[in-house]
């Protein structure tokens, strides 16, 4: 194999197309036995074919995503509009992938639930991640997002401590929802994602049935170099929209705890093709004084309204993985990887999230990732970067010369004819909240916009979350969903009452979040477990 990856065909006599090898390439005659004294052993120290088996075997894993474990995935392509809305789309960005109406551009797409280990069940309560790689003609753009169009925090400074909550106890390690209403009872910019998590939107259905968001605010460039505010959000076309009930959730779960990987998978065997229409929501670059809440909050929607979702194309999932390790479970995506014509905005978490997303890749995957046949661009690439490990080939011209400038055949930078987006910045360097918390207004409109039956769900799974609580926790909790809507905190207190009363001393401890008396299925497990004698 030379630097362009290309294998020969040279076959050894005996050798076919399908005749099994070792990554030497030596063919192999028995793949049954290792290498004995005897037919009863002892083994001898040079079984070279069982030392490359068992050594790779025991390396098959690589270090879990810490966020977004549980995943799966699928190829397609996004197709553009060549316009926003009823516009051109030139008027607000110069990135190439929108500007032709029929435009195609191919793109992968990795869903995962967030906090759950990469075995868990499908069926939990959690955000999902919804991640899409582009393979642009300028490169790569990633729009990495979830399915809920807010997040729980808006500074990421807090983002490792809000997993670790999320996570299991480090000591008993089981998911603790104690820990969980801990840290969101000190956290009020949580409540519109919990009223969120806590009711059927925190269970989709499956992955094809869900929306998606890149949740950040990000910018538009243009030709100029002007700048605009925009959130990307990805709406389910044929497909709609379904979620789930707790109830529901956890009776699937009895039975099959892949069924969003399966439905996938199936779904795209079938030729029924998932897609999404993406759309965009713009505002001008600047503070917008007369909203209640800071434009760049991530613990915030923009207002339909006032900013109306403009379709600029859709995405179409046609091709399933041929192999889940190399394309699923390699796929590394990073919030940091645009293309010319989009941009950051000043959003706190979003810039936190650039840093660390790619740096996960890094010690996850390794230094090369991006050299991954699913990471790389389907696109010319040339750099000075040298060495680390699993270097798969040198991708510049001239391998003597790796650093720049050179005047004797080293890479040379690209002329930009674009203007460059040139955002004025000034201030004192402080440790500060926003201005516009306004922590409560839109998660109390969220719960009177849901359905009964979507509330009825909620109170109910906050209340059998809570129960396990200790009471100063449970006090601040209906302190601010109060502060939410008086109802909400309301049926919150009287269903903890009821439960209280009716469960006291029987609950246990831990289970993931939202489940009934998950602790009670342990005692149950041993009541209902059939005596055996020993063999």
């Amino acid at each position: 194999m030379g630097a362009g990856g290309v294998y020969d065909k040279r076959m050894t006599a005996g050798e076919g197309e399908d005749s099994l090898t070792n990554r030497q390439g030596h063919p192999i005659t028995d793949n049954q036995n290792m290498r004995t004294v005897g037919r009863r052993g002892p083994t001898t120290l040079e079984n070279y074919d069982f030392l490359e088996k068992i050594t790779h075997f025991d390396r098959e894993r690589i270090p879990e995503r810490v966020v977004h474990a549980r995943g799966t995935g699928a190829h397609g392509y996004f197709e553009a509009y060549g316009k926003v809305g009823d516009e051109p789309i030139a008027k607000y960005t110069r990135a190439k992938l929108f500007q032709e109406a029929g435009k195609r551009t191919p793109v992968f797409v990795r869903f995962s639930t967030v906090t759950h280990g990469i075995h868990s069940p499908e069926t939990l309560r959690d955000p999902r991640g919804f991640a899409v790689k582009f393979y642009t003609e300028d490169g790569n753009w990633d729009l990495v997002g979830n399915n809920l169009k807010v997040f729980f925090i808006r500074d990421a400074m807090k983002f490792p401590d809000l997993i670790h909550a999320f996570k299991p106890d480090p000591v008993t390690n089981i998911q603790d929802q104690e820990r969980i209403f801990d840290f969101i009872s000190n956290t009020p910019e949580a409540m519109h994602m919990i009223t969120f998590l806590f009711s059927p939107w925190g269970i989709p259905a499956n992955y094809r049935q869900m929306q998606g968001s890149g949740v950040n605010t990000y910018k538009w460039v243009n030709k100029e170099g002007e700048a605009v505010l925009v959130k990307y959000h990805w709406q389910p076309l044929s497909q709609g929209i379904k979620n789930l009930t707790q109830k529901e959730a956890q009776k699937i779960q009895a039975q099959n705890f892949n069924h969003a990987t399966q439905d996938l998978y199936e779904a795209i065997e079938r030729g029924e093709y998932p897609e999404w229409e993406l759309c965009v929501q713009i505002m001008s670059d600047d503070e917008h004084p007369e909203l209640d809440f800071d434009p760049l909050d991530p613990t915030k929607l923009w207002p339909e309204e006032q900013f109306p979702f403009l379709p600029v194309g859709k995405m179409v999932l046609n091709k399933n993985p041929e192999n889940y390790f190399a394309e699923v479970e390699q796929a590394s995506f990073g919030t940091g990887v645009l293309v010319d014509g989009l941009d950051f905005s000043d959003d706190k978490l979003l810039q936190g999230r650039t840093f660390s997303y790619s740096d996960t890749q890094r010690y996850r995957v390794g230094a090369n990732y991006l050299q991954l046949p699913i990471n790389a661009p389907k696109k010319r690439v040339a750099t000075n970067q040298e060495g680390g490990q699993m270097l798969y080939h040198v991708d510049r011209t001239n391998p003597h010369i790796n650093y720049e400038p050179s005047t004797i055949g080293g890479l040379r930078e690209v002329v930009q004819e674009e203007k460059d987006h040139e955002p004025y910045v000034a201030g004192n360097v402080v440790r500060q909240k926003i201005d516009r918390t306004n922590d409560f207004k839109q998660a109390g409109e969220r719960y009177r916009m849901f359905e009964d039956w979507e509330r009825d769900d909620l109170i109910e799974n906050l209340v059998n979350a809570l129960r396990v609580c200790r009471k100063e926790i449970q006090d601040k909790m209906i302190e601010m969903l109060t502060k939410c809507d008086p109802d909400y905190g309301r049926r919150v207190r009287e269903g903890l009452e009821q439960a209280g009363s009716k469960d006291s001393g029987k609950l246990g401890t831990g289970g993931p979040i939202g489940t009934e008396n998950a602790g009670a299925a342990v005692k149950e497990a041993e009541r209902k477990g059939h005596q055996a004698d020993p063999y």
